[in-house]
């Protein structure tokens, strides 16, 4: 096959993903992420998909703590970790991340997704297991292929089924298994019965891991996530979150877990040893956003009432939602192209918000979804719902 001809492939690929209604813009945001945005194009509109529930990306005392750290350290560290890229201050904040997660010692990473490719291939092999939720973000999917533990899938929060594949590793032979499950499915705003996971875990004395990335910061006692909601902190063996979102939405992810495995993690974990350090802003601005989560009860309520007020709202509008109990509130319409134009109407209609379609999720399920933030005002609330009905009404999503 010519050059040319591969790259007249790759045109082909970008025209059906157009043609199929799967085209993913990336809207020009000029403004400082928050509860309101303003966009390339359009007046200041209201943002209902950011990762950002405590609102705290633009807050001040992120801002002050990164641009002290940089005064203190640099803008980055030109190095790896264990060569000469370990400053102090990091050592601070995974101290900080672990007695907020009420674990021995925590390790950072560029990203979460990094996080999840990291932890997997040190610490299973051959002779082990990784069973995993079917829904699991596709981070986890990814690390996982990266180990060489024999793999199992149950069918998302199905405990049955989760006994039946832990059963199945058991009689294939398996020393350590391990259960690994999204703390909240990002897609779908479902909080995991992780309590319920720990007891099916328990009488197979398998080890439990939990991607905490849409909880940590304002789910659970004190925003510590979803082992705290569930009072499974004791229980949980590993647990990776993020820096990315409620806690400041910079870069950043982190395991966090007993001493050993994070020392191991240390010394094994591919892209800890191979990329860079965190650049120093992402340091004090992560420790300026551990700080607000640790006294930012009423933010965590006003963002659990914001959400309660779009959901019932949303559905005696006759919208059909997907999740419950959490900010992530998928507003489902399942054609991909209608969710396109959806979004796009609702941009012209003042709210930011995103369709979701394949490969995000399963083609037939696209989806706006709306994600609530501690920074809107009940008003902000009923003007976006207001918004959905008119575009839904134009759409014929609803009557």
């Amino acid at each position: 096959m010519s050059r040319e001809r591969f790259y007249e492939q790759l045109e082909s690929t970008l025209d059906q993903i157009r043609e199929d209604g799967l085209w993913k813009p990336e809207r020009l945001i000029s403004s400082p992420q928050g509860g309101v945005v303003e966009v390339v194009g359009s007046a200041p509109v209201l943002n209902l998909c950011a990762n950002n529930y405590l609102g705290l990306a633009d807050h001040p005392a992120l801002v002050a703590g990164a641009e002290q750290a940089m005064v203190d350290y640099g803008y980055g560290m030109a190095s790896v970790r264990f060569i000469c890229g370990t400053l102090d201050a990091h050592r601070v904040l995974e101290a900080e991340i672990a007695e907020f997660l009420r674990t021995d010692d925590s390790i950072t990473f560029a990203a979460c997704f990094d996080a999840n490719g990291a932890v997997f291939e040190p610490l299973f092999g051959v002779d082990d297991a990784i069973v995993s939720d079917s829904l699991n973000h596709a981070s986890i999917i990814d690390g996982v292929r990266l180990c060489k533990a024999r793999r199992y899938r149950y069918a998302t929060r199905d405990l049955v089924d989760l006994d039946a594949q832990l059963m199945a590793a058991r009689a294939d032979g398996a020393q350590q298994i391990l259960v690994v499950t999204d703390g909240v499915f990002s897609m779908d705003g479902y909080v995991a019965d992780l309590g319920a996971i720990c007891e099916v875990a328990d009488r197979h004395d398998a080890l439990v891991m939990v991607d905490d990335c849409h909880a940590t910061g304002f789910v659970g006692p004190g925003g510590r996530g979803t082992p705290a909601l569930h009072g499974v902190e004791d229980r949980v063996d590993i647990v990776t979150s993020t820096l990315g979102k409620a806690l400041g939405g910079g870069m950043g992810g982190f395991v966090a877990g007993r001493q050993p495995l994070v020392d191991l993690l240390r010394q094994r974990a591919r892209p800890y040893l191979f990329s860079n350090a965190l650049a120093p802003a992402l340091i004090g601005g992560g420790r300026a956003g551990l700080r607000l989560v640790a006294e930012g009860e009423e933010r965590r309520a006003r963002l659990f009432r914001n959400a309660d007020r779009f959901r019932a709202a949303m559905t005696d509008a006759g919208f059909a939602l997907s999740g419950a109990g959490h900010p992530i509130i998928p507003v489902m319409l399942g054609d991909a192209a209608l969710a396109g134009r959806f979004a796009a109407r609702l941009l012209d209609a003042g709210v930011y918000a995103t369709a979701f379609s394949f490969p995000v999720v399963p083609h037939g399920t696209a989806r706006i979804r709306t994600q609530m933030n501690a920074a809107h005002s009940e008003e902000d609330v009923d003007r976006a719902v207001e918004a959905f009905i008119t575009v839904g009404r134009e759409l014929g999503v609803v009557s």
